[in-house]
């Protein structure tokens, strides 16, 4: 199952996001910790000025009111509060501490107790009494905490922005990892826009400046073999006609059976050279192998019947022409070189429809299989014959990854030799006129 975090973009949205996270959460811790340091040292300043300011009253006019929360009181006073212990609170320690480091040595500061209006206590060596006043709370009780909500908004931002340089770094990065795998797969590959980076631009034009030499290469070969195979044409064509002109019925069947092998090998090299998108109208699967397996019948009526398993139903389509072609080519192969019975299966699987056809011979040595469908390839002795030319898994193969879908040649664990091929839910929803597009059409939507 394919997990988000196993792609580029999941992988960079998880480290963005947790990159924010972590230095949002030190930011605010910082910005906590300044903020009730800074606190503090208001409320000492504040407070020293204050007691300052009562003593500068008390010598210059002692006859005149003093304000509101601030007063004098005796030293021998039942409400002098007791002296800070253990259990006050370490932000009081603080401000207890901090306030003795700025006033003159001996001076005994006290807090006020608990439940009254906040207010220190101050007594120094030439006092002649304490002086109170009024202190701001150290953390005043707030109902929301501001600081929150613009850090969440911050990060909010910054995870926006961030997704989206992530998403422009690794889009042009998945169009190459798309543009690959069709390449892959032989399906005709558009050039990919050279974006991003620099080294990523340069991955990218080395790609397309690949794809560009190997299509040349694959064009060159294919319209020589066409050539080839399309010139030889006539000539066999000649030599038929002259053996059926022979007297001698033994040599006629013998070099017409010849030259009928002949013209089978030139027919598997126009198929084989043959590179543009099939523009045929879709037909059922199920329903064209039946038709198929009913033709065979009726060309063979000794020959074991092919048998049938058609699951996939209807939905299953793929193009007239390639379909055709690729039965025709397993069926003769299985004939061939297999052992009746020969099955063809229909299937919708997990990740899309499966079609199958096996027979029951020998199959392919473990060793051979990779290269079964090779082009030009021929497993001698086993799979070896006349009139064949190596070309029938590998044209499979070809139309199999023309049509979108994926070939795999394995033999079956009870003997015999299996083709299944798998084509993606929506290869019947392609318009005709896309497919006959080809790879112009297909770079164009991109």
């Amino acid at each position: 199952m394919r997990r988000a975090i196993d792609t580029l973009f999941g992988r960079l949205v998880v480290i963005v996001i947790g990159m924010l996270v972590l230095s949002h959460v030190a930011w605010f811790a910082i910005i906590r910790f300044e903020r009730d340091s800074v606190q503090t040292r208001f409320a000492v300043e504040e407070a020293i000025f204050l007691v300052e300011a009562v003593r500068q009253h008390i010598t210059n006019t002692p006859d005149q009111p003093l304000p509101p929360r601030v007063r004098v009181v005796a030293l021998d006073s039942t409400e002098v509060p007791r002296p800070p212990d253990e259990n006050t609170p370490p932000p009081l320690q603080r401000f207890v501490e901090d306030l003795k480091d700025r006033l003159p040595d001996g001076t005994d500061v006290r807090l006020n107790e608990p439940g009254g209006p906040p207010s220190v206590w101050v007594h120094g060596a030439k006092d002649t009494g304490w002086i109170v006043v009024p202190v701001q709370p150290l953390r005043p009780p707030r109902s929301r905490d501001r600081m929150l909500v613009w850090l969440a908004l911050i990060f909010s931002t910054a995870v926006l922005a961030a997704l989206f340089g992530a998403w422009q770094l690794q889009s042009p990065l998945r169009a190459l990892a798309q543009a690959v795998q069709r390449f892959g797969r032989g399906q005709p590959t558009p050039v990919v826009p050279e974006r991003g980076p620099r080294e990523l631009r340069q991955l990218t034009h080395g790609f397309n400046q690949m794809v560009r030499e190997v299509a040349q290469t694959e064009n060159d070969r294919a319209v020589m073999l066409a050539g080839v195979a399309h010139d030889l044409k006539t000539p066999l064509a000649r030599l038929r006609l002259r053996a059926e002109m022979m007297d001698d019925d033994k040599m006629r069947d013998g070099v017409v059976r010849d030259v009928g092998s002949m013209a089978h090998i030139v027919d598997q090299f126009l198929v084989f050279a043959h590179d543009r998108p099939d523009g045929s109208e879709p037909v059922a699967v199920d329903q064209q192998c039946e038709r198929v397996a009913r033709a065979y019948r009726a060309v063979s009526p000794a020959a074991e019947p092919v048998r049938l398993s058609l699951e996939a139903g209807p939905t299953f389509a793929l193009p007239a022409a390639t379909l055709d072609r690729i039965l025709s080519n397993l069926l003769d192969n299985a004939h061939a070189y297999g052992a009746p019975p020969v099955v063809i299966e229909t299937r919708r699987g997990a990740s899309g429809w499966v079609l199958r056809v096996s027979d029951h011979g020998k199959g392919i040595a473990p060793d051979d299989l990779i290269k079964a469908s090779r082009p030009f390839v021929r497993l001698d002795p086993a799979r070896g014959g006349s009139g064949h030319s190596g070309l029938g898994l590998a044209i499979v193969e070809r139309l199999a990854r023309r049509a979108g879908g994926e070939c795999e040649v394995r033999n079956r664990p009870d003997g015999g030799l299996q083709v299944e091929m798998t084509f993606p839910f929506d290869i019947a929803t392609r318009p005709t006129a896309e497919r006959r597009a080809g790879p112009q059409q297909e770079e164009r939507a991109l």
